[in-house]
């Protein structure tokens, strides 16, 4: 095998790209089966699979790094297993042991190690996922079931990187009360794609959504979680039970106490209160940490203290983040496998 494919890294955007390998494992009879890699990035699978017609799938998102001594990484990859299995949970599908997910993560990372970009450069994106397949037809828990994991080299989710973006608060809503936004099921994300495109069309990066409840308080950045940094540098994230727990920012929210020193607050965050804030952002797998330079709501643009450049807090917890997850800086302890 090559040992370094040819992709100018410089110019990698989040996009679909084949890699060499990726696993498989199915559900049947009620256990897991042992799992394979395979070359094919197709899948066959019944046309009465519950995955096509009753939604019954979700996935999970994390990268491997390639660390600064040229080492491979996975960041807090124990904590995508749990949630994984959160979603299958409350989908009613079978759990993956924590095990099995790890290995298989670490399987496709080691068969593609030659799409892993440089120190920097980027990163190589782990997509896992779990599927209700088989002969179905009624509207109950599929026969069967498919674990999968592929992965891709991947550069900045938002084009400009930490250049302060503008989002705008949607009408539409993420997720119902007492509903699936808790968890990373796909249909959260097909209901998610009509309001983006309005934002997109109206100049914006992407939308914001409220709590589906009281349409008052901000829960989502589009495929995000959003947080605000206060004028005497507190960090806010919004707390809602229909907010997916963004593994991101759990971990911005421990490094702010417990790293740099600050009082950190998971609270409601008003629609109509963001002058309380200096500084804002979008933070998760994909998005990393994406500046937010201004938001409209209602009709009006209320730009932050730092909307053409990044703020002091938030550049701080971005080289913090990153540094830990690209080996430059020392990590919590297992928040960092080493592949």
């Amino acid at each position: 095998m090559k040992t370094h494919v040819d992709i100018n890294w410089s110019e990698l955007g989040f996009s679909y790209i084949k890699t060499d390998f990726r696993y498989v494992s199915l559900w049947q009879d009620g256990k897991w089966d042992k799992g394979r890699l395979t070359e094919d990035n197709t899948i066959t699978i019944s046309d009465g699979s519950t995955a096509l017609h009753y939604g019954q799938q979700c996935f999970e998102g994390l990268k491997a790094y390639r660390t600064v001594n040229g080492k491979t990484v996975l960041f807090r990859v124990d904590r995508n297993a749990k949630r994984l299995n959160m979603s299958c949970r409350r989908l009613l599908m079978p759990g993956i042991p924590e095990e099995k997910f790890i290995d298989a993560c670490l399987k496709v990372v080691r068969a593609n190690e030659r799409w892993i970009p440089p120190h920097r450069m980027g990163t190589l994106y782990i997509r896992p996922y779990v599927i209700g397949i088989g002969d179905n037809i009624g509207v109950k828990p599929a026969s069967s079931y498919m674990f999968g994991v592929f992965c891709l080299p991947v550069g900045p989710y938002f084009k400009g990187g930490m250049k302060p973006v503008n989002f705008i608060i949607s009408d539409y809503d993420r997720a119902a009360p007492f509903g699936t936004g808790a968890v990373k099921a796909g249909g959260n994300y097909a209901a998610s794609l009509y309001p983006h495109k309005l934002a997109v069309d109206g100049g914006f990066t992407d939308c914001i959504y409220l709590d589906p409840m009281t349409h008052t308080k901000i829960e989502e950045v589009g495929a995000a979680n959003f947080f605000g940094i206060t004028g005497d540098q507190a960090l806010v994230t919004p707390k809602s039970d229909s907010i997916l727990p963004s593994i991101t920012k759990q971990s911005i929210m421990y490094l702010a106490g417990n790293y740099l020193g600050k009082r950190v607050e998971e609270r409601d965050v008003y629609a109509d209160r963001l002058d309380e804030f200096k500084e804002a952002g979008a933070c998760g797998t994909a998005a990393v940490i994406t500046p937010i330079g201004g938001i409209e709501y209602n009709g009006k643009m209320h730009f932050f203290d730092y909307h053409e450049e990044v703020g002091p807090m938030t550049k701080a917890l971005y080289d913090l983040l990153t540094g830990i997850q690209f080996g430059e800086e020392p990590a919590p302890d297992n928040w960092i496998l080493e592949v």
